[in-house]
């Protein structure tokens, strides 16, 4: 082994040298990468531009009140529609059409009415009988009945047939229920088509699943929302009970870490325990009741997920997954058992080190802040976009008229040129768009805007990255704790920071921005072929998907452990992220001792907490448990809240342990720099302390031993 060493650094670079004069982050530094900090600069005028764009282009009222084919609000003061508050589509399953998603606009002739239709009736019926006045209000304003029924209905002047609709959102949707199994509209199963025979209305309800269920989709999302606004209360209990528990975790994990650390192993095993046993008792609850023995494949997809717990091969499922995972912990603990002692040292010290630095564990809140501004800021300008396009007119013409196709004034057609040459043909709004350079750039200004909150995003995630790194290598570099650590390290950190390294904060996340638009790119095509056979496509999409998928991986691994290597030496992206990986090359057995072994010990502490306030949240809004009388309010699908504390609660730990993670990762590279200055003799001290000294250099000395055996 000693004479490969030489070749081992040459090949992975050159060990630091001991260097009497370094104490920790340097702190007379110059500025790094200052052409990405000007090229950041710019791009963030320019987007404050397309911002600016489009919030005078865009209208955000498209998305939140209906509006009709000529582009006017519905049960807007001031208009003539000021008394017509809904909307009704003449043909409901054509909002199917993804032209819904990029122009919030039907394909379909869409009018304000003053109430939703609340019977069957079809115009072949209705418009020679008395029923014409109630289906007049439904059709174009101005429609008078002296057309033919197939000259009405061709030109879209009124719908074919009105079905019983309830309001949602301010609009008109079909009130499909289920009532025995079977799908109805209002209080009936059928209707009348246009040649007056009765057809059953899963027929119509098939139509608008098979234009990939986008009505579906609209009522599940307003139940959705109803769950939302009577459960908010108790969804923020929740998330401030998921926080209150991360702080108390970390807080005790700064006094008793060694116990903490398995309390936490064990706690895990045993909710996991838990869930396998409630799910064997439901497994067996259900066993002999009529319809839990149907298959997942043969029930299919349904809206309300509350129709799975009925069936055993459900809880079956959950039990198999919770057992794997149970022994897949398990087997973890039992081969990493040695490895998880000497990780719990480096979380001894990282919480001696959060000790010193307590501040550093309200950082999470900055970081909150700042991604909440970009994610305001892009879904806004997003917003408007997407509203920005304007009414388009056509002229349609079922004869040969010239002019077929092109733009028109609906207000001024009557008296043009082209309505005395055609007289039959007539103005009509086609869709929402523009012809114009701004309207045709929308596209790119679109992916402009993502790749902007991309790289605000990752450059906001890096700073606090660099921020914590700067504050714990003072800890770490400080020869006697805590007599030489620097007053407010967090806040000389930060500073530094945004005063010399800006750019390569910039630099990191431009590269880690470019390959998320990529992804984002490859997902969008990936849908776009998805109705292609070509299986060769469908490979190479999926191959491309995964490499990239890797490379953000290896791309966000490098970046953390060279903004480390930034708050230390103070150097520019490229020479940091070079001697960080050269340097987790030259301790790659520590690095797979240590390191991850300790994200996996993270990983644990965040599944207790969501384990612990998810299986609180299932019991309470399923009314197992009640805190007082009917405390749980009644819901359209209690997954909604249960599903939002689960993922809130992770966010809440995710925040907190992060602190922890990026303490660790700076201990550990301070922890190997520290091998590579210094012998730990007097004129060259180690500035570990002697409890991290101890067990981590007896660990090193065990895994060389090994290393050395295999070979």
């Amino acid at each position: 082994m000693g004479g490969e060493r030489p070749h081992y650094y040459g090949k992975h670079g050159t060990p630091q040298k001991y260097d009497p004069t370094f104490k920790g982050p340097i702190y007379h530094r110059g500025c790094t990468d200052v052409i990405c900090c000007v090229f950041l600069l710019l791009a963030i005028v320019g987007y404050v531009a397309v911002g600016i764009i489009a919030w005078t282009h865009g209208d955000p009222r498209k998305v939140i009140y209906p509006t009709d084919s000529r582009g006017e609000f519905c049960g807007q003061k001031g208009t003539k529609n000021a008394n017509k508050p809904y909307l009704f589509y003449f043909n409901i399953v054509k909002c199917a059409s993804p032209l819904v998603l990029l122009e919030f606009q039907c394909p379909t002739p869409q009018i304000c009415v003053e109430k939703c239709p609340d019977r069957y009736l079809t115009y072949l019926n209705a418009h020679r009988s008395q029923d014409f006045e109630y289906y007049k209000q439904f059709c174009v304003p101005g429609f008078q009945n002296n057309k033919g029924v197939a000259e009405v209905l061709r030109n879209g002047d009124c719908p074919a047939v009105l079905i019983p609709s309830k309001p949602l959102a301010r609009r008109c949707f079909p009130a499909i229920h289920a009532h025995k199994g079977v799908l109805m509209v209002g209080n009936e199963t059928t209707y009348e088509d246009g040649h007056g025979s009765r057809k059953n209305i899963t027929e119509l309800v098939e139509g608008a699943k098979k234009a990939n269920g986008v009505l579906e989709a609209r009522q599940l999302a307003m139940r959705i929302f109803e769950d939302y606004t009577v459960s908010w209360y108790w969804i923020v209990i929740g998330l401030v009970i998921a926080m209150v528990m991360s702080l108390l975790f970390i807080v005790l994990l700064r006094f008793l870490a060694g116990i903490m650390v398995w309390v936490m192993i064990i706690m895990v095993i045993l909710v996991l325990g838990y869930g396998i046993f409630h799910c064997y008792m439901e497994y067996m609850r259900l066993r002999g009741e009529a319809g839990s023995d149907i298959s997942l494949v043969d029930l299919g997809f349904q809206t309300d997920f509350r129709v799975y717990l009925h069936l055993r091969q459900t809880w079956m499922a959950f039990m198999i997954i919770l057992s794997i995972l149970e022994a897949i912990i398990i087997l973890l603990l039992i081969f990493l058992r040695k490895r998880i002692l000497i990780a719990i040292a480096l979380i001894k010290e990282a919480s001696r080190a959060v000790g010193y630095v307590m501040c550093s564990l309200l950082y999470p809140l900055v970081t909150f802040l700042l991604l909440c501004l970009c994610i305001a800021y892009w879904a806004s300008t997003a917003v408007f976009l997407s509203t920005s396009n304007e009414a388009v007119y056509k002229i349609f013409d079922d004869g040969t008229c010239q002019f077929a196709g092109k733009t028109c004034n609906p207000e001024t057609f009557a008296s043009s040129n082209e309505s005395r040459l055609c007289p039959d043909a007539h103005c009509q709004f086609a869709f929402y768009g523009g012809e114009s350079g701004y309207h045709r750039a929308l596209l790119g200004l679109q992916i402009f805007n993502a790749f902007m909150f991309f790289w605000l995003a990752n450059f906001v995630l890096a700073l606090g990255q660099v921020t914590l790194a700067g504050a714990f290598a003072s800890y770490y570099w400080a020869l006697h704790k805590p007599d030489d650590l620097p007053a407010f390290p967090l806040f000389s950190a930060f500073g530094r920071a945004l005063r010399y390294h800006t750019g390569s904060l910039a630099f990191g996340s431009l590269i880690l921005a470019i390959v998320q638009i990529i992804r984002v790119m490859l997902e969008y095509l990936d849908q776009r072929l998805k109705a292609a056979e070509n299986r060769f496509a469908k490979f190479l999409m999926t191959c491309l998907k995964c490499c990239f998928w890797c490379l953000e991986k290896f791309i966000r691994f490098l970046n953390r452990n060279a903004y480390i290597m930034i708050a230390i030496y103070g150097t520019n992206f490229c020479t940091s992220a070079r001697n960080a990986f050269f340097l987790l090359m030259r301790n790659i057995i520590r690095v797979a001792v240590l390191d991850k072994v300790t994200d996996f010990l993270f990983l644990l502490g965040k599944l207790l907490i969501v384990g612990s306030v998810g299986i609180l949240a299932f019991f309470f809004f399923t009314h197992r448990i009640r805190i007082v009388q009917d405390t749980a309010p009644p819901l359209n699908y209690y997954w909604v809240p249960i599903l939002t504390v689960i993922v809130g609660s992770y966010l809440i730990a995710h925040g907190f342990f992060s602190v922890y993670g990026m303490c660790v990762d700076t201990l550990f590279l301070c922890f190997c720099e520290d091998l590579e200055r210094n012998d730990g003799s007097q004129e060259r001290p180690y500035f570990m302390s002697p409890e991290l000294r101890d067990i981590l250099l007896k660990g090193s000395a065990e895994e060389g031993k090994r290393a050395e055996a295999e070979e």
